[in-house]
């Protein structure tokens, strides 16, 4: 996939996400923002509420919105036969924007009623939901190829020394600079505790913005050309990267195992609250068009 093809879809998935967020406050603001007692008086109460017309809608696909998310990452992700259809991290991303947006809409299709059973599967809804952002911010600081495939020590190590060689030999970037490169507040040899890590990956983001600013500055005064000075600065940004996430393997492996042992569990339970109680609904005659 074309690189400014998929940062414009990731751009497009991120609008419709804020924009049906939006339009769905705008549309029933008023209505949502009832007591329960006086909401049955509101003009839009039998379209709005959980069974109507549009909220039962929302209900559904956003429903399906979810159920679709997982299963079509988890059988890309551990199918052999499916590995030729595109990259994992595209994937990935289309799991991401189908399990944000459909909670987003079972959200409004409760009305913002929370109760029985079924509070228990939204609120595994959100814990899945937020267990998602953190394991995508963890999963990102796990060195990857560009498939979204994790690295080997080998491929990591290999990568690094191209890296260090492409500034040197086709860049002639000074030897100075590229060994600052692997001068790093993390710990070498013992890692970070897991409860630093959000700490030391900013302290690191601040070290290395001072490393390219004296790069930058050292290009300056060479008068290097503009087009070699942004590819430099690019190599540079992904050794720096690269680097960072070399110090901090061994920990965020670990945070993921963590991770998992926590997401599956909520979003089993969020499932299997779903169906039941779809089909409890379906039972009882809440059929909406269909």
């Amino acid at each position: 996939m074309d690189r400014r093809f998929h940062s414009f879809l990731v751009l497009l998935a991120s609008l419709i996400v804020i924009s049906t967020t939006i339009i769905l406050f705008y549309l029933g603001w008023d209505y949502y923002s009832l007591p329960l007692k006086e909401r049955f008086f509101h003009p839009n109460h039998d379209l709005l509420k959980s069974s109507g017309l549009i909220g039962h809608g929302i209900g559904i696909v956003g429903s399906t919105m979810m159920l679709f998310g997982v299963l079509i990452y988890s059988v890309r992700k551990r199918v052999k036969k499916f590995y030729r259809f595109g990259k994992l991290k595209h994937w990935l991303e289309f799991h991401i924007f189908l399990t944000v947006l459909g909670p987003i809409l079972i959200l409004f299709h409760t009305a913002f009623r929370f109760g029985g059973i079924v509070s228990v599967s939204f609120w595994s809804m959100v814990a899945v939901a937020i267990s998602g952002v953190i394991g995508r911010f963890i999963y990102q600081q796990i060195p990857r190829s560009i498939e979204g495939n994790e690295l080997s020590q080998e491929d990591m190590s290999k990568l690094d020394f191209d890296l260090k060689f492409e500034l040197q030999e086709k860049y002639q970037l000074e030897s100075s600079i590229i060994s600052s490169f692997d001068e790093n507040s993390i710990n070498k040899n013992d890692g970070i505790k897991s409860s630093q890590i959000i700490k030391v990956i900013f302290v690191d983001i601040l070290e290395s913005r001072k490393k390219l600013a004296e790069i930058k500055r050292h290009l300056k005064e060479k008068k290097i050309p503009s087009s070699k000075k942004k590819e430099i600065i690019n190599i540079s940004k992904s050794k720096l990267v690269l680097t960072r996430k070399i110090l901090l393997l061994k920990t965020t492996q670990k945070l993921f195992g963590y991770w998992h042992v926590i997401h599956l569990p909520f979003a089993i339970i969020m499932l299997i609250i779903m169906i039941v109680h779809v089909v409890v609904a379906w039972i009882f005659g809440y059929k909406w068009i269909f």
